[in-house]
């Protein structure tokens, strides 16, 4: 055993390091050597366990590397890693003595380039998409006129001022603005929040919900867009109960926004028109059809006025309808004195056969018999039974009586209602209600006056207003005005 030990050859007298110590080492060297790297690769396999933080693999055609994101770092990444997407991520080497490994701790993770921006795109817009969030019977319309408009921009932007300033000129409304940033890590959380924020709002409080929302933000490259592809931002939009218009970007530009949204405009102009109308086209609309609503309301009463003298002149004249009715009168009159002498010597005659039949004997044995008869039937009579019978058929008229009281009270009550429903709805259709509107009857010479040409043609005029009657001369000066109760013809209104 001594010669084992003395003999350098035969004998191991290398330091013995334990695993720990190897272990560490190995740690210290790759840390120090690998201390910041940039690896650009594919994302394989990911894991997000329950403790938050983000286990994936980074692979090229020959090798794989494993990573790690810390729960915090995790938390402020821009784009959030994903299977098959090409990134570039930036951290440091260092090893895994539990299992004998060596990782990445990734501290900040981007796509490599503009392919895997676009292929990453596209493959959330599918998810989406099959989801149902795009369908057509999920939009909910546009309000015609919002009371209250909700705007998610940045407030120190073009965009909110070309928005407001679009709004003042077509519409003016009430916007209530959202500040938020339209670019960087911190846009898609707070555009989702600007947009939770608004729904949350309760209709009628102190500060009122919002009727339609707008989210906003002027032109860029697909970099300065892409919080509005995140998908929080989707899903927030998705779930808004308050209509929506994305406004993102110019017109060539395109974001998963855009494909959510209950309407998408193609700049932040343009969404300003979407959402009001033109107040002067509106006005001339109602004017139109003030003016169409009068022409046909003078039209229809001149047509009723057409079938009145219509039909008076098909009817016969009120003397012809009398004419055979007094000459009946005239015949029945003059026949009269004659039908009654003779009617009254017929009376007087049979009075006299009636009165020679009579005599005191025959008299009196009839009103001896009559005599019998009623103490007989009176002897029958029972008083009580007769009160009692005549109380209850007083009762039963008082009852009727109350009956016919009420059904009569309900019925007059009836009539008043509809009397004076008539009475409002006459006073409604008058024209003199139309005159109080700043209406006028012209006549000329007594007679209602409908153009011009009869205008000219009258030597006197007659102005009626709602308040009384003014008389313009040929020369066009006023003569007399005289307030007096307007009457029932109904002229030309003007």
């Amino acid at each position: 055993m001594s010669d084992l030990i003395d003999d350098p050859i035969k004998g191991e007298n290398a330091p013995e390091f334990t695993v720990t110590e190897i272990s560490g080492a190995v740690k210290r060297t790759i840390e120090g050597e690998f201390a910041r790297v940039r690896v650009r690769g594919e994302i394989g396999r990911v894991s997000k366990p329950r403790s938050g933080h983000i286990y994936l693999d980074l692979k090229d055609d020959r090798s794989v590397l494993s990573g790690v994101i810390w729960k915090g770092v995790a938390a402020r990444l821009a784009t959030l890693p994903e299977e098959g997407l090409e990134v570039v991520a930036t951290g440091k080497l260092t090893t895994f003595g539990g299992q004998s490994k060596y990782q990445m701790v990734i501290e900040d993770i981007a796509p490599a380039g503009m392919g895997a921006l676009m292929a990453m795109l596209e493959k959330r817009k599918k998810l989406l998409e099959g989801e149902g969030l795009f369908a057509a019977d999920l939009k909910k319309p546009i309000p015609y006129l919002p009371e209250i408009i909700g705007v998610v921009t940045s407030p120190s932007g073009a965009v909110i001022r070309d928005i407001l300033h679009r709004l003042r000129d077509r519409f003016p409304r009430k916007v209530l603005i959202w500040p938020v940033a339209v670019q960087g890590k911190a846009c898609a959380s707070e555009v989702a929040r600007a947009i939770e924020g608004f729904n949350a709002m309760s209709v009628g409080g102190a500060l009122p919900r919002p009727d339609l929302l707008i989210v906003a933000r002027g032109g860029g490259s697909i970099e300065d867009l892409w919080g509005f592809n995140e998908e929080i931002v989707a899903r927030a939009v998705a779930a808004s109960d308050i209509p929506l218009i994305s406004a993102v970007g110019h017109e060539t530009d395109t974001t998963l926004i855009d494909y959510v949204s209950d309407q998408r405009a193609p700049t932040p102009t343009a969404a300003a028109e979407l959402a009001v109308p033109v107040r002067i086209e509106l006005l001339a609309w109602v004017e139109g059809q003030e003016a169409r609503l009068t022409r046909a309301a003078i039209q229809m009463i001149d047509l009723r006025k057409q079938r009145l003298r219509d039909m008076s002149r098909a009817l016969p004249q009120a003397e012809s309808l009398l004419e055979t009715a007094r000459q009946r009168l005239d015949r029945a009159g003059e026949r009269l004195p004659a039908a009654l002498t003779m009617a009254a010597q017929k009376k007087r005659l049979r009075l006299s056969e009636v009165s020679g039949s009579l005599r005191p004997s025959a008299l009196k044995r009839v009103t001896s018999d009559a005599r019998c008869k009623f103490e007989e039937r009176a002897g029958r009579l029972n008083g009580d039974l007769l009160a009692r019978d005549f109380a209850r058929k007083n009762g039963d008229v008082a009852q009727v009586s109350g009956r016919f009281t009420r059904v009569a009270q309900t019925q007059i009550k009836g009539w008043t209602t509809r009397l004076n429903g008539l009475e409002r709805m006459r006073q409604t259709l008058g024209y003199t209600e139309t005159l109080k509107r700043g209406y006028a009857v012209v006549r000329g010479d007594g007679d209602v006056v409908t153009g011009k040409a009869a205008a000219k043609k009258a030597g006197v005029l007659e102005i009626e207003f709602s308040d009384g009657r003014i008389t313009v001369g040929g020369g066009g000066s006023p003569r007399k005005t005289t307030a007096k109760k307007p009457d029932t013809d109904q002229g030309s209104l003007f």
